[in-house]
């Protein structure tokens, strides 16, 4: 017998028709000191296709994360100049753009990814291209924070799936090559799919795709897990929700989502992986 896949439109309506089931969160979620956020601005255009960069600053604001992956913070064509005013993001919320060398000279971020902190040391800064069809891009980031060391994979996958399927495999090889830190895959990976047929499935077993899956778009009505913040080890994540709020609603097609971190479990059962990895040579 011969099986087919479900088609989008299929998949789009099953997302509907389960909203209400789909999980926020980690059961009874352990909150914690560091909140990570993802957020894809649209290019600071909202759903009223107004373009309003402040409007998007005070939702990053609102957010109140020590770190947050931007996606889509410059300008698609021409000079891709940046959008958002990082002054003013200093001055009101204490966020720092992690540095990166820009493809053009106005630009923000790596392919559109802007990685903002609050507090810590940034040892090391590699900027990954992608492959696939759409030129893509991932910014891989160790920073060591008050609560231990962190790497940080911020990305925006394609919409393509069989570019998300390589893309994946992409992020995987250069994840694989050292796990000597607690690591953070997060962004827009345009997949809502979790199950089997989703083109994140690569990124197993270091990362868990269905994991704390939370719908975030469109911001009007979300049913699709297209942003996803993912734990290597899994315990590093405690609970995800999104940041869902009217002015969010209006600034982007995408709300945010907040993850919630738990780094010293995470540090400790780190340490055990690689005293096994360490014996088993």
């Amino acid at each position: 017998m011969r099986h087919t896949r479900p088609s989008v439109s299929a998949s789009i309506l099953a997302a509907v028709r389960n909203r209400k089931k789909r999980p926020v969160g980690a059961a009874n979620p352990m909150r914690s000191d560091l909140l990570i956020s993802s957020y894809n601005v649209h290019k600071c255009v909202g759903i009223d296709k107004k373009f309003d960069p402040d409007r998007v600053a005070h939702v990053i604001g609102e957010i109140g994360a020590d770190i947050i992956a931007i996606q889509e913070a410059d300008k698609r064509f021409g000079e891709r100049t940046g959008l958002l005013d990082l002054v003013r993001l200093h001055r009101e919320n204490s966020l720092v753009p992690v540095p990166v060398t820009s493809l053009y000279p106005k630009g923000h971020g790596w392919h559109g990814n802007l990685l903002l902190f609050r507090e810590g040391v940034v040892r090391r800064v590699q900027q990954l291209g992608l492959p696939g069809l759409e030129p893509r891009g991932a910014l891989v980031v160790d920073i060591d924070l008050e609560a231990g060391p962190l790497r940080i994979i911020a990305a925006h996958l394609g919409l393509l799936r069989h570019s998300r399927q390589q893309q994946s495999e992409a992020i995987l090889n250069a994840v694989n090559a050292d796990l000597g830190r607690p690591t953070l895959l997060l962004g827009d990976l345009n997949e809502w799919r979790v199950g089997k047929g989703s083109s994140l499935h690569f990124l197993r077993p270091v990362f868990d795709p269905a994991k704390n899956a939370v719908p975030s778009f469109p911001s009007r009505f979300p049913v699709l897990a297209l942003d996803r913040v993912l734990g290597h080890p899994h315990s590093l994540v405690a609970a995800i929700e999104v940041h869902d709020t009217p002015l969010a609603r209006v600034a982007s097609d995408h709300l945010p989502i907040k993850a919630h971190i738990d780094l010293k479990s995470a540090i400790a059962e780190t340490e055990v992986i690689k005293d096994r990895a360490s014996l088993a040579r």
